[in-house]
């Protein structure tokens, strides 16, 4: 049943506690989420992270459909362009629970001068698909549904060719209907990523558990993991908590919440990232882009996997810009490497100054330290194909 009613200027707190979901991501249940104003304070520290501005010269995501499967896409909110959002069968331009429109926002939102806040790759288009109202379910699923439904909103993603297939609210479960939509999406060259949104010790979702998915862990501003779920199947990850994007509710007008803590959002700022790397490299298959993504990342201050944080926290300019030899294998795919890593990025403008806070600092130093993205396998293919490696340059 859809939820009409809207909520005050604050959400209803006790039901949300209940299901291990934080306040500030969904609507209680029986009500629906709403605008918290219009953003215009400092730019959010996730997008001063990712940095996405810096690449815009380069790509800003045009000709990517990025589908946003979970609980709908308000499109009454004006920081979505005029038909950037999808419509059509099977897709849902309202969303009563606020996750959707808020994982659309980090993907796709437009620059706006009443605003600083901006998706990651505001050239895409938007699928938005609803599978699930969201609120009001299990605390393992973070107010998932039905796999079999999910499997079906896979299925419609694919059926409109979405390049990027962003699970913004995964399920529960897996089942035999969700593990053939995402074989489908493998084979189809999609990119298929999925957030670790478990609320409960040793829960998984999916499809983020399911092999040929970009799970996604999630950080906060000191570069620490905030999401409870864990495993070897952690890809990468990505700002989680203390978010800005767009909000449900709208009205027809640019609109925000803030602060949001949800695990589940930081998928939507790899999905946005993963866009921009098909957008500029064409050419790439689905696999070929997760591998690059994960081969990036800024790697755990251990060096090496990390069962929450994956191979690291996502470097978009590093994933967009860097030339790899084209069968350099994916991380965990032969010992640990011994020389420098095979990443030469393209020119691209200068960095903006960034204020983030000591711990990511320290994090992204260590990883360039630790240069653990490329095997010993990939840097002798590319010595064969006369290929020499060069200092990586920020």
């Amino acid at each position: 049943m859809r939820c009409t009613q809207r909520l005050p200027a604050a959400f209803a707190v006790a039901g949300l506690v209940a299901i291990g979901l934080p306040a500030s991501a969904v609507a209680a249940p029986g009500q629906c989420a709403n605008p918290s104003g219009t953003y215009t304070g400092e730019v959010p520290w996730g997008q001063r992270l990712v940095d996405p501005a810096r690449l815009w010269p380069l790509t800003r995501g045009e000709g990517q459909l990025v589908a946003v499967i979970g609980t709908g896409v308000d499109g009454q909110n004006t920081q979505f362009a005029p038909g950037q959002l999808e419509g059509g069968a099977g897709t849902e331009r309202s969303d009563c629970d606020g996750r959707g429109t808020i994982a659309a926002g980090i993907v796709g939102a437009q620059p706006d001068a009443s605003t600083t806040f901006a998706g990651v790759a505001p050239g895409v288009r938007l699928l938005p698909i609803r599978y699930t109202e969201g609120s009001g379910s299990s605390a393992s699923d973070g107010g998932g549904g039905d796999p079999g439904a999910l499997a079906d909103a896979i299925g419609t993603a694919l059926d409109r060719h979405a390049s990027v297939v962003l699970i913004a609210v995964p399920a529960a479960f897996d089942s035999p209907q969700l593990a053939g939509a995402v074989s489908r999406a493998r084979s189809e060259g999609a990119v298929v990523v999925s957030a670790a949104s478990a609320t409960q010790q040793g829960a998984r979702t999916y499809p983020t558990a399911s092999s040929g998915v970009l799970a996604v862990g999630s950080v906060n501003p000191a570069g620490e993991p905030v999401q409870t779920e864990a495993g070897d199947y952690l890809g990468v990850a990505a700002p989680g908590a203390e978010l800005v994007s767009t909000s449900a509710g709208a009205g027809g007008a640019v609109a925000h919440r803030w602060p949001v803590t949800d695990p589940g959002l930081a998928a939507a700022y790899v999905a946005g990232v993963a866009a921009l790397v098909r957008a500029y490299h064409p050419n790439l298959t689905g696999d070929q882009v997760l591998t690059r993504l994960t081969l990036t990342a800024h790697r755990p201050p251990s060096g090496r996997h990390d069962p929450r944080l994956g191979w690291g926290v996502l470097d978009a300019y590093a994933a967009v810009s860097s030339t790899l030899p084209a069968d350099v294998a994916p991380p965990g795919a032969a010992p640990a490497p011994a020389s420098a890593p095979a990443v030469v990025p393209a020119a691209a403008p200068a960095p903006a100054t960034s204020d983030l806070a000591a711990g990511t600092i320290a994090l992204a130093g260590v990883a360039l330290a630790a240069a653990a993205g490329v095997t010993v396998a990939a840097v002798r293919r590319a010595r064969r194909r006369n290929w020499r490696p060069s200092r990586f340059t920020p």
